[in-house]
């Protein structure tokens, strides 16, 4: 796709969820892309290589977190993968310091080309795993915003994020259409992690059939010493 349609495209799915784009963002997402469609020939980064999925699935989605980040917040994206939302994220809100954190080096190897190539500032994306970084007392407690999409069910998921969020911060987890099961099941474990359930926010993705679910925890007291517990636990005995 030439980028005058890609920038079309892009830009008016934008403002449908009331975001407005500059050509500068527009050329940075175009840029995201052939980066990402490049590298997901060498490493599997992607199932999506429809430039106009990418735009919808990937970059819009991304970008509707957005407006639960407060001004000048420090945000870490967990399990980002190729970068979402955490990338696209940083295309938007340059005032936003984000930590893209994922367990496959070969992935931090993509976005760490990704961030030189768009010039990104103030972002970084580390190796490791949410549950040893977790108990780091670099990353524990000190974030205004984490986020994840995709990574796991709730009640695992909490336990990766909630670690992470300082007091008063909050945990922005994206999610498909139906969650209400997997919230319920999730209760106990966003209690015991200092977390308190604040909106659900449901929503289709522009011009599309496509539902999706922002799920907005508050964190209310500190998560106890002995949480997260050892790589693997989370998943395979849920609190």
């Amino acid at each position: 796709m030439e980028f005058e349609e890609f920038m079309k495209d892009l830009v008016n799915k934008a403002k449908e969820i009331g975001i407005s784009l500059n050509e500068e963002q527009v050329k940075k997402f175009y840029d995201y892309m052939l980066v990402l469609l490049d590298w997901n020939e060498k490493i599997n980064l992607t199932a999506i290589t429809d430039v106009k999925e990418i735009i919808l699935k990937h970059f819009i989605d991304s970008i509707t977190i957005c407006k639960y980040i407060p001004e000048n917040s420090k945000l870490l994206d967990v399990g980002t993968g190729a970068g979402f939302p955490g990338i696209p994220v940083k295309i938007i809100r340059d005032d936003v310091t984000i930590v893209l954190l994922d367990s496959l080096n070969k992935r931090i190897l993509f976005l760490e080309d990704v961030i030189k190539k768009l010039k990104l500032t103030n972002i970084i994306a580390v190796h490791g795993r949410a549950e040893e970084f977790g108990k780091n007392k670099k990353f524990r407690q000190c974030f205004d915003i984490v986020t994840s999409r995709a990574v796991a069910n709730m009640a695992v998921l909490s336990e990766y994020l909630l670690p992470f969020v300082k007091i008063d911060g909050k945990a922005v987890i994206m999610k498909g259409s139906e969650c209400e099961e997997e919230l319920k099941d999730a209760e106990k474990a966003i209690s015991v992690l200092g977390g308190k359930l604040k909106a659900v926010d449901k929503f289709f993705l522009p011009s599309s059939d496509i539902k999706r679910s922002i799920i907005v925890l508050d964190k209310i007291k500190n998560t106890p010493s002995q949480y997260p517990r050892k790589a693997g636990t989370p998943a395979k005995k849920p609190i």
